[in-house]
């Protein structure tokens, strides 16, 4: 497999399967008559901790095992996924290329160009482009988006796919298929969320993602490390639970009365300054003193309280994402289980969303 392809459009039926530090999702659409979505699968396995870390596999067996796990939950029937690396598994460059150049053309400027941005043999990696558009600053040029990554985090997901007996049609970045999904939510604003200044924090367990974007364009981005996993950790530290007897306990909300007062509402206190704090640092760091929207997605962002605590916080206003807002329900989607984890599903969402670019 080559980058699996990046770019590659998809048509044919296909999963969106997200590996993340703290679980596996999986996200099957369709389209109806009418040419709406269709949310026809979706289907979420817990991950313990340690099996992925920093975005490696570090217990393959266990990771597709929990994939087949997945697959067999959701019923699906579809053979084809796209799957994701994280970003920092991915090394992507703008370059400026002459216009009019055959594909076989652009591919030798492409690896010759790569040589100076990538840190390793080309040998050693997996190479995908895929031609933006025209150049801003010349008629005659156009721009060229380059992604590599290291062979062997490209063959991890592969072999996770192929342990499930799943083939790996598209290899993606998580940012992207994240950002392709929020794109058809922003459309959904007022005057189609034109010039909209929108910020996405990605709650997971170990790391928060931020991206701002405007008009589908990228204006910052930063990753910070903060998550639900802490939570974790100070539910274990008060009660005298395991690790795992404090994750199980979250997640089943079997804890103490106390908790909500004691435990979770400074917690979700110290999320919101975090998220002001990022905010912050955009501010500062580029010509922008306010956004329009603030999103929040993830395993961690329905956090009771999150929203509000955000919305004091920052100033602006914030509300959790829903991917599937707007998308018909398949029969075999549990509407009221799926609207509640739904957060959880941004990343999965976009991966299988590329069924549909053309």
């Amino acid at each position: 497999m080559a980058f699996a392809s990046l770019f590659r459009r998809q048509a044919a039926p296909l999963l969106g399967l997200d590996v993340s530090s703290s679980s596996v999702k999986l996200v099957e659409l369709s389209r109806s008559a009418s040419g709406k979505l269709v949310l026809e699968r979706c289907a979420i396995e817990p991950l313990e901790r340690g099996w992925i870390a920093d975005g490696n596999v570090e217990k393959f067996d266990e990771v597709a095992d929990a994939v087949r796990r997945l697959v067999r939950k959701s019923g699906t029937r579809t053979k084809s996924a796209a799957l994701a690396l994280p970003p920092s598994a991915v090394i992507t460059k703008k370059i400026v290329l002459p216009g009019g150049l055959s594909e076989q053309e652009l591919e030798i400027q492409v690896e010759s160009e790569a040589n100076q941005y990538i840190p390793f043999s080309l040998d050693e990696v997996s190479l995908d482009f895929c031609v933006v558009g025209p150049s801003a600053g010349s008629v005659d040029d156009v721009e060229v988006l380059i992604a590599a990554s290291r062979k062997e985090k490209v063959q991890d997901r592969q072999g996770l796919a192929e342990a499930a007996g799943l083939k790996a049609e598209i290899l993606d970045v998580d940012s992207f298929a994240s950002r392709l999904a929020t794109t058809r939510l922003i459309e959904q604003l007022p005057g189609g969320g034109y010039d909209a200044v929108v910020a996405l924090f990605e709650v997971g367990a170990f790391t928060t993602s931020m991206q701002v974007m405007r008009n589908e364009e990228v204006l910052y981005d930063r990753d910070q490390a903060f998550g639900g996993a802490q939570l974790t950790q100070l539910i274990a530290r008060q009660y005298g639970f395991s690790p795992e007897e404090a994750e199980a306990k979250k997640r089943s909300g079997d804890l103490p009365p106390e908790y909500a007062s004691g435990v979770l509402k400074p917690f979700v206190a110290s999320i919101a300054q975090e998220i002001a704090r990022a905010l912050q640092f955009f501010f500062t760091s580029t010509t922008h003193n306010r956004v329009d929207y603030v999103l929040l997605a993830g395993g961690s962002a329905s956090l009771p309280g999150l929203t509000s605590a955000v919305t004091r916080q920052t100033s602006f206003a914030c509300s959790l994402v829903n991917p599937f807002e707007g998308m018909e329900f398949g029969a075999a989607v549990r509407e009221k289980k799926v609207r509640r984890e739904a957060p959880s599903y941004l990343t999965s969402c976009g991966l299988a969303m590329r069924r549909f670019l053309q």
